[in-house]
């Protein structure tokens, strides 16, 4: 077992292990509401349209296909099925009042050449599209995401990778139909990303996992806090509304949609940069590191920094077991040849 097949076993085995845990939880608040449609069993990536709607999208191994659901009843008001084949979607990211980017980035094996986004039209109705589609590769070899954002300032799309031990967010340049378009590392996230938002000051995004969600600053990349999410099946969706409510989903048929509420300090950090410094222009990311924000106060890395990401526990047991077994495996006595 090679150290890639090893960290992709480890990807796949932290989810389950986390369902385990989460399970028995009681922390879990109120559901704003249930998906009630059959057909969605595996919501990976959610966004939440203007007039309050939600779109979701299954993952791997679905139909190309995306689904509006009314919160008010948690039905499907809307299927949007596109041309082509849905390799392995894993993503949702927004596009104007009544489109969505559907971003077919998943790779578990590291072995696609290219990934690729679908925007289509969203909304109340059955309809079926030719899809835009745009093609990306990475600069450095295949890999495998779970999250699609996009800019609401300039609508540019980020991918950010599902990395064992950190993921790396990338920004995607402007591509032509037709072409493959090399996506630009912008810097380092926390691991195991399964999909991230913007809020709507477009200064700052938030990445979740199974366990965490962080906020980083936009474009800096400066990590301003963190927050749990509660226990869920197998989280892979996070959205944020225009008012800063930020929204959470996981696989699993009927599964909930969760409210989450902000930590006092980063509700008040969206909110304020949002409303006092929106015509302002947060400069480049620099090479040089700073643990200072505008104001000159110093951003803690954590809102609780006693408290452990439980996605890491899963982490670190999953690499000993498979360091482990790799151990093992090379100390075996290998079989001589028979007698002749």
């Amino acid at each position: 077992m090679g150290l890639r097949e090893a960290t992709t076993a480890v990807a796949i085995a932290v989810p389950f292990g986390l369902a385990l845990t989460a399970g028995g939880g009681t922390d879990e608040p109120e559901p704003v509401f249930r998906f009630e449609d059959p057909a969605i069993v595996e919501s990976s990536g959610l966004v939440v349209l203007p007039d309050g709607r939600f779109v979701t999208v299954n993952d791997s191994g679905d139909d190309p296909r995306v689904f509006t659901v009314d919160p008010g009843t948690g039905q499907t008001v809307g299927v949007t099925r596109w041309e082509g084949v849905a390799e392995d979607v894993e993503a949702v990211a927004p596009h104007g009042a009544d489109s969505v980017w559907v971003g077919d980035i998943g790779d578990n094996r590291e072995e696609r050449a290219s990934i690729w986004a679908v925007r289509v039209p969203v909304g109340e109705g059955d309809r079926d599209v030719a899809g835009e589609r745009v093609t990306f590769a990475y600069p450095d070899g295949a890999a495998n995401a779970e999250a699609l954002l996009t800019d609401p300032r300039d609508g540019r799309l980020l991918v950010v990778t599902k990395d064992v031990l950190g993921g790396t967010l990338f920004v995607a340049p402007d591509a032509a139909a037709g072409d493959t378009a090399v996506l630009e590392p912008r810097g380092d996230v926390q691991p195991l990303v399964t999909d991230g938002a913007f809020f709507p000051d477009g200064r700052h995004i938030v990445l979740r996992n199974y366990g965490r969600a962080v906020v980083y600053s936009w474009p800096r990349l400066e990590r301003v806090g963190d927050f749990d999410i509660p226990p869920q099946q197998q989280g892979e969706g996070i959205a944020v509304d225009a008012d800063n409510r930020v929204y959470v989903s996981s696989e699993g048929a009927g599964a909930a949609v969760l409210e989450v509420a902000l930590p006092d300090r980063l509700a008040t950090r969206v909110a304020g940069e949002a409303t006092t410094t929106q015509d302002a222009e947060e400069p480049e990311p620099s090479d040089e590191p700073t643990l200072r924000g505008r104001d000159g106060e110093e951003l803690p890395e954590s809102d609780d920094a006693g408290r452990r990401d439980p996605t890491m526990w899963f982490v670190y047991s999953g690499l000993i077991v498979v360091a482990l077994a790799v151990l093992i495996r090379a100390l075996r006595p290998t079989q001589k040849d028979p007698p002749r």
